[in-house]
């Protein structure tokens, strides 16, 4: 096996861009630390060949242009995909131009701090993340694990998992889990194929004014496009799950590269099977797919058609033996039948006169969730509470960028149609009610960014306004939200930026369509959700691949959705099995969010790359009396993560990541009122911020190994969650009281149910390419 392995040679392709689209003809390509490289023809390809497959860093450097390096890229004998480059014009004049500097890690002028970027091969090859594309961003600096670990909820820097929004290639995605809470996003498994996926990038604060919506993070995904010039593919198949993913040309004349191609996928969970032969009562049945197809139609405009969605059902078995933990979770275990797709088609048109270009897209995506518990779930029967709801929205987005001489000016609006029906009953509350709601909602930005004294000075400003047609407080004037940032050099490899903005948010719609006991819409007059955030920072370079930065934040929030029922934030829910915000609410609530973040980023570079951050944060927020903050259920006050690699000979890897968070507050349960509503379990959120759960620490570790062959790859994993046995915390968890044959004891009581959640979790993958 060696030796074929040491016998393949392979090469490596791609496009070189400008920031306009236009092909750059003469960029010098070359992998660092070799003699190899190419450079870009009239049509902006290049070629490098007879690579021996490894891990490189690949630069581009072309005269009048920014150098750019992609770091980490790993070629394999089959599947290495197209590494694509977009140049930005550079300021200095020709001769200034630092060749030092072509691999510098770099963030975009908009967005000069509180933002990572992560790689598809970083994203593979994370850790405990089972390439879950969500998982991985929960290890960025500011992000907070979930409680007990396990779940996809982005909590950043002391926010809400409901706070943030999910862009693929420009088009929103509102679901990007499986099982996803409603009026949240969150949920146990992402469903972004890694095999998509070209970089993702994580912005914690000085949000461009393009986006809608976030309050903590813009979560963006960029695809690549499908091979355009052999047909290819991956099958993966790890601990829980298998994916098929083909891509190639449409419409190839031999001998030359496709204008059209696709890129799809499935994949089939098969955890439910897992379940059964290891004999617990829960059965997690997933499906979900993804697809592009992306056609050049001439060399000024492009067409992507774009889909994604999922069929989920969560449902329970009887236990073949009696067991008290796993008999609580079988009675509490909700009934889940969720259906998400996210369709839509984008063009692209690079002007003529080479100033600029435009952006429409053109999208609709749906959610039906069907979400029930019974009083027996063994025979589904006693149902306590329904939540029948489907959500419907057709967006209509418009960007237009253009350059003036130095300046960076973009522009758009978006439109969009919602439509939300949802049937509820809810027994502990005694309520039913059938809501039906539809209406539009528009927004505009704008945004300019320039650089001066030779690229030393970047500053940005812009704006947006939204509005709606169904909630009766807002109008475009009353959500205008201004942004500033700027970023300055002020000595060699030092870098000093800042940033304040203002930030609206709608509020859910479970929130907006919900209705009281006299069918009245009783939410309608919510107010926007607003977050004015102040961002500074410093940068250092060490070397033009380390850096490290320190940041400090402060986060206000007015208008919180504040529960009726409990008298506590929404910011305090929305982290599991539930839907959030379907019950009588006021935007009456405050918040605030603070603290500083310490980073250091190493590259791939001598065989090593990691990322170190320390956050120390509050996180608190109010219920009516918004003279008394109370801290969240996220405010754990201290995080720490660390992820990193080391590539070895022969294809080896070894990678770890670690995760630490202090003592976090939690809700305690109200054991009379569960006892009297079991199997819902009732928090006392009278006593939110009264107990806290144990730190949060968990090192997991991965081994990789690589093969190439002539006619395919194979790349094998395996690696161990929570390797030190490190308990995991998580609240007191009850369950009825019954005897050794699992008969209920009478009169009826609860016991504390004892759980092992300090066990190291093996895993593996496969991922053959051909």
């Amino acid at each position: 096996m060696g030796n074929i392995n040491a016998q393949v040679n392979t090469s490596i392709y791609g496009q070189i861009n400008d920031e306009l689209g236009q092909p750059i003809s003469g960029a010098s390509v070359f992998l660092e630390g070799t003699q190899l490289g190419a450079q870009s023809d009239f049509n902006g390809t290049y070629e490098i060949s007879s690579v021996t497959p490894g891990s490189y860093n690949i630069i581009v450097k072309y005269l009048g242009f920014e150098p750019q390096t992609k770091f980490n890229i790993i070629v394999r004998s089959k599947g290495t995909p197209a590494y694509n480059f977009t140049l930005k014009e550079a300021t200095q004049q020709l001769d200034e131009v630092v060749v030092s500097n072509a691999n510098i890690i770099s963030r975009p002028k908009e967005t000069p701090l509180s933002t990572q970027t992560l790689s598809a091969v970083e994203i593979a090859t994370y850790p405990g993340s089972n390439n879950d594309v969500v998982k991985v961003a929960q290890t960025l600096p500011g992000v907070s694990p979930s409680i007990g670990g396990f779940r996809n909820d982005l909590i950043i820097r002391g926010g809400a998992p409901n706070e943030n929004v999910y862009y693929l290639d420009g088009m929103e995605i509102p679901n990007i889990n499986h099982f996803a809470t409603q009026g949240s996003a969150g949920g146990p498994q992402g469903l972004i194929n890694v095999s998509f996926i070209d970089n993702v990038t994580l912005s914690t604060s000085a949000f461009n004014a393009r986006y809608d919506n976030p309050l903590s993070g813009v979560l963006q995904f960029k695809q690549r496009n499908g091979n355009a010039r052999n047909f290819a593919g991956n099958f993966r198949i790890s601990a829980s799950e298998a994916a098929l993913t083909l891509e190639g040309p449409l419409f190839k004349k031999e001998g030359e590269k496709s204008k059209t191609t696709f890129l799809a996928s499935v994949r089939r969970s098969y955890l439910q099977f897992l379940f059964e032969v290891i004999g617990l009562p829960i059965r997690p049945d997933y499906w979900d797919y993804q697809f592009k197809l992306n056609h050049e139609i001439n060399e000024f405009n492009t067409l992507t058609f774009l889909g994604l969605g999922s069929i989920d059902n969560f449902t329970v078995r009887p236990l073949d033996e009696f067991d008290e933990d796993r008999q609580a979770t079988l009675d509490q275990a909700p009934f889940i039948e969720q259906r998400t797709n996210t369709m839509g088609v984008s063009w692209r048109n690079r002007f003529k006169n080479g100033n600029g270009f435009m952006m429409t897209t053109l999208s609709n995506n749906s959610l039906k969730n069907n979400f029930t518990r019974y009083s027996d779930p063994v025979n589904e029967e006693g149902e306590v509470f329904n939540n029948d709801a489907s959500e419907t929205e057709t967006k209509l987005r418009y960007e237009l960028t253009q350059f003036y001489e130095e300046w960076k000016l973009s522009s758009g609006f978006n439109v969009q149609q919602s439509d939300y029906t949802n049937i509820t009953a809810d027994v502990r509350n005694n309520l039913t009610f059938d809501t039906a709601i539809d209406f539009m909602k528009y927004g505009l930005f704008a945004n300019a960014t320039r650089s001066f004294y030779n690229n030393r000075l970047d500053v940005s400003l812009g704006f947006r306004m939204d509005n709606d047609s169904f909630t009766t407080n807002e109008n475009l004037l009353s959500t205008f939200s201004p942004r500033f940032s700027a970023s300055y050099e002020f000595a060699k490899d030092w870098r000093l930026s800042g940033s304040i903005g203002r930030y609206f948010k709608l509020p859910p719609y479970t929130i907006l369509g919900f209705r009281d006991a006299n069918n009245e819409l009783i939410n309608q007059n919510v107010a926007y959700t607003q977050s004015d955030h102040l961002v500074l920072g410093l940068q250092h370079y060490f070397t033009p691949s380390s850096s490290i930065s320190f940041e400090g934040f402060y986060k206000r929030y007015e208008d919180y959705p504040v529960s009726v029922r409990d008298r506590v934030s929404l910011a305090n829910k929305g982290g599991g099995f539930e839907v959030l915000g379907s019950e009588p609410i006021e935007t009456v609530g405050m918040g605030r969010a603070y603290g500083t973040e310490l980073l250091f980023q190493q590259k791939l570079s001598n065989n090593f790359y990691g990322i170190l951050s320390y956050t120390w944060f509050y996180s608190e927020f109010t219920g009516f009396d918004t003279d008394t903050y109370l801290p969240s259920v996220w405010d754990s006050r201290h995080l720490i993560s660390f992820v990193g690699g080391y590539k070895l000979k022969r294809n080896w890897e070894v990678s770890s990541r670690y995760r630490f968070a202090g003592r976090t507050p939690f809700l305690p349960t109200d054991l009379d009122a569960t006892l009297e509503n079991y199997p819902e379990v009732i928090l006392d959120y009278s006593r939110l911020g009264a107990e806290k759960l144990n730190i949060f620490s968990q090192l997991d570790i991965r081994i990789d190994k690589k093969w190439n062959f002539e006619k395919f790859a194979l790349n094998f994993f395996f690696e161990v969650q929570n390797i030190l046995f490190q308990d995991i915390p998580s609240p007191t968890e009850y369950g009825l009281n019954r005897d050794t044959m699992g008969v209920v004891v009478q009169p009826e009581s609860l016991i504390t149910i004892e759980s092992d959640f300090g066990s190291p979790i093996p895993g593996f993958g496969i991922v053959f390419d051909f």
